[in-house]
């Protein structure tokens, strides 16, 4: 708080170039977040600081001192302060809280999660390299885990479990690192099911005319890991202009003639830098006032960022294909943690289904991305830092992962808001999954004791993610996508997000979503419903067989008789023997179990299950406010009530209760209005939202 000069400022004015009038309301600087609240109290507009990419004071006006943010979720937005000496504090607290100077001082390691009901070790036991690479069927007679890295002294960036040939020995192991950029030496990243892998590296230090022996050796020996070939691909991501400049700083690209039956290929992705300038033109061209079709295509086209999108994808279906028709490949860049991280994850997406499901492509991350060494601190942003290290690197994953998307629409299990959120949590800082540039970094700063990771909390909001389309026995082994320019799109709904005239009111897959919820909690109920009436007709079918049985042999007037008065105590007898799942158990004092009340209210509690549960919900269509004045955009989802079958907002709605009338007695989403109710009916104690005592009242 000590950063925070001034903690609230009144009148103050919001631009942006999503709305055509200027908003008026007060602006709140707190521990973690800027906050505008317009003087309607309708709209509130949060940016948490580790979202800011850079603050920007503008020349003064006649109305105040603008300050313009831009924000790394593309959301660019301008305050107009009345007061210049209070711009200017807001402005130098602003530069603080945005990029602490020490990882220590980062969101995650301050943060609880709101509800408090999930621990912190939750998601940090998800994933573990060896047995992702168990589902990959090693080690086997071709590949074994060595131990020369398990004090990260081989490689400090990659994983301490690298799974490297069975033939190679420790010599050439230690050999191969010494003469490759960072220690980062070739071992395995993916093995296919026809013994063709995938292997990652970083470039050779190889200048004009240096040559390594055990290098030689240990690409030679990957090479005889696949019976299958008697060759393999080695490519180099980068242009092959930048690998020749390279050699003149001792680094550069493998001789061919050094190495035995290797094909090269260079590739032609850019580095960092480039797509550095790339996405700035890209959020220029997005924050244009009032675009036309040429400013915002010619805009587009001079970011140059479709074209890096494709040329990434080129990259990894040469790399598919290649493994697909049985032969293996080693790829590298130059330091083998950005462009290598894209084409090797792209790769096993097109060739793997497994990876196409949440669970794996959190895996794929977790493997290529966070063991293998990816500088998500320094591409990211999170710390104070040279500015030239900060790249969209893994933007551009998600952005070619949509594009797989959208030609595989049923071949996915998650959806675009995965991406989403994927992308804003990598920026947020607010869970240690992606703090520190190593694996080693996550160890020694102790993220799984000391932070909440990222998974945990999206396995708790998982319905979120699922893609309603996706059909897992119909997903391809490999998808073979079509990259012709014109496939290639743009990603409105990330770089736009915050753009409302482009998006539609309701989104398909919102709608979809809605729809399959809405199925799912149909059909608990009626296996509910199927339950009560099997166990219902067991209980009155028993004293009927009993009675038969016993006066089978009575007859009067040719009928059988039967006695009502033994049947009910029979009944009652049951009922009070019965566990807590007979459908007519209730709380009955004696008084009332001699009594007809007993069954009468049975009856009654058996209703108050049945109505539990809301059989229609409410259509999300056309609907632009919660009940708590909360104004719905493409940015807030909808969200349903499975009591009252009303539409919420997320703030409203985001308490989950084990409601009698669904089958599996598991706890569904529920509005602030039901929490409200019971808690007054069980005499509990209860903190109710300013938005909940609005409503009630």
């Amino acid at each position: 708080m000590e950063l925070i000069k001034i903690p609230k400022v009144e009148n103050v004015q919001m631009l942006d170039r999503y709305s055509k009038t200027p908003s008026q309301g007060t602006l709140y600087l707190t521990p973690t977040n800027l906050i505008f609240v317009d003087h309607d109290g309708k709209k509130e507009t949060w940016i948490l600081y580790m979202h800011m990419a850079n603050v920007e004071k503008l020349p003064l006006t006649t109305t105040g001192s603008p300050l313009f943010i831009r924000c790394k979720t593309f959301l660019s937005v301008t305050f107009v302060i009345p007061k210049e000496r209070d711009c200017h504090d807001i402005y130098t607290s602003l530069q603080l809280l945005s990029q602490p100077s020490n990882i220590e001082d980062l969101y995650c390691f301050e943060y609880n999660f709101k509800n408090g009901n999930m621990p912190k070790s939750e998601g940090w036991n998800y994933f573990n390299i060896q047995s992702e690479y168990q589902r990959m069927g090693l080690p086997n007679d071709q590949w074994c885990l060595t131990t020369c890295n398990k004090d990260y002294e081989l490689c400090d960036t990659y994983p301490k479990h690298l799974y490297v040939p069975v033939s190679a020995n420790t010599m050439v192991l230690v050999g191969s690192s010494r003469f490759r950029s960072k220690g980062r030496l070739p071992v395995l990243s993916y093995l296919h099911h026809n013994k063709a892998s995938i292997c990652r590296c970083s470039q050779p230090l190889s200048g004009f005319s240096a040559r390594c022996v055990e290098d030689e050796k240990l690409l030679n020996h990957i090479l005889k890991t696949n019976p299958n070939a008697n060759y393999m691909y080695v490519v180099d991501t980068r242009p092959k202009i930048n690998a020749m400049a390279n050699r003149a700083t001792g680094k550069g690209y493998e001789n061919e003639a050094n190495y035995e039956n290797i094909k090269f290929h260079f590739l032609g992705v850019e580095n960092i830098h480039v797509m550095r300038n790339s996405i700035t033109k890209v959020m220029e061209t997005c924050e244009q006032k009032n675009p036309t079709m040429n400013s915002f295509l010619s805009g587009l086209e001079s970011s140059g960022w479709l074209r890096h999108i494709k040329s990434i994808l080129d990259t990894s279906w040469f790399i598919a294909q290649a493994i697909e028709e049985g032969i293996s490949v080693v790829v590298h860049c130059s330091d083998g943690w950005d462009r290598t991280a894209q084409v090797c994850s792209l790769a096993s997406i097109l060739l793997d289904p497994y990876y196409r499901t949440i669970a794996g492509f959190q895996a794929l991350v977790e493997k290529d991305w966070l063991a293998f060494g990816h500088k998500f601190t320094e591409r990211c942003g999170h710390i104070q830092s040279e500015s030239k290290e900060i790249s969209p690197i893994f933007t551009q994953l998600l952005d070619a992962t949509w594009q797989l998307m959208q030609q595989f629409p049923l071949s996915f299990q998650f959806n675009e808001t995965f991406l989403y959120t994927l992308h804003d949590h990598v920026h947020s800082s607010q869970f240690g999954t992606f703090i520190g540039n190593c694996e080693k970094d996550r160890l020694d700063l102790r993220l799984s004791e000391r932070t909440y990771s990222l998974w945990g909390y999206m396995a708790s909001q998982m319905n979120e993610f699922v893609n309603p389309l996706y059909v897992a026995d119909e997903t391809p082994g490999t998808l073979i996508p079509v990259l012709c320019p014109q496939n290639i799109k743009f990603w409105r709904g990330m770089y736009c997000r915050y753009e409302n005239g482009v998006h539609p009111r309701e989104p398909l897959g919102d709608l979809l979503l809605a729809t399959c919820n809405h199925s799912h909690a149909l059909e608990d109920h009626i296996q509910y419903l199927k339950k009560k009436i099997s166990t219902l007709k067991n209980v009155l079918s028993k004293p009927f067989e009993k009675e038969k049985s016993k006066r089978q042999h009575v007859k009067l007037d040719n009928r059988n008789l039967v006695d009502n008065k033994y049947l009910y105590e029979t009944s009652i007898r049951e009922l009070q023997s019965a566990d807590d799942n007979h459908p007519l158990k209730v709380d009955l004092d004696t008084e009332k179990i001699n009594s007809f009340d007993g069954i009468s209210v049975g009856v009654e509690a058996i209703t108050k299950d049945f109505d539990s549960v809301a059989l229609d919900w409410k259509t999300i269509r056309n609907i632009s406010e919660c009940r708590c004045s909360t104004q719905f955009d493409h940015l807030r989802r909808k969200y349903h009530c499975r009591k009252c079958g009303d539409v919420f907002c997320t703030r409203c709605n985001d308490k989950q209760i084990v409601l009698p009338g669904y089958y599996a007695h598991k706890p569904v989403p529920y509005c602030i209005d039901v929490t409200f109710l019971f808690f007054i009916k069980t005499n509990r104690r209860v903190n109710v939202r300013p938005c909940a005592v609005k409503k009630v009242n």
